[in-house]
């Protein structure tokens, strides 16, 4: 479950910027499933019980400009380090590209081209 501040704004949201589709609301979830199968339930949280957490999608290098340009059209600030101190640039970490950014829920968000383990570095199938 991903909590959020609204399950259907930040359902679509993510389902947007990575052209995914999102699912039918079922209980107090909004389902995306990403292309490789893994399932995202967002769920509309107090804001007293949310935490910050962070989830990091590995995408293929060749998708990377959409997925930043769609980022961008949001309006999100984003960031090329977790720490948030680098605003409006990306980096090129593990030989790869990579932003951070907080999605509607709060959530800290990192799209990656690379992973961070040097054995597992081959092209994402997200």
């Amino acid at each position: 479950m991903i909590p959020s501040r609204d399950n259907r704004e930040s359902a679509e949201f993510l389902a947007n910027l990575l052209g995914l589709e999102v699912g039918e609301e079922w209980g107090p979830f909004v389902p995306v499933e990403t292309r490789n199968g893994v399932r995202l339930d967002f769920a509309t949280i107090p804001d007293e019980d949310r935490r910050l957490q962070h989830y990091c999608f590995l995408i293929p290098e060749d998708d990377f400009d959409a997925v930043f340009a769609r980022l961008v059209e949001t309006g999100v600030t984003y960031h090329a380090d977790p720490m948030g101190k680098q605003i409006g640039e990306i980096n090129h970490n593990h030989g790869g590209r990579g932003v951070y950014f907080l999605d509607p829920g709060g959530n800290g968000m990192e799209i990656i081209t690379q992973p961070y383990e040097p054995e597992r570095r081959r092209p994402a199938a997200w």
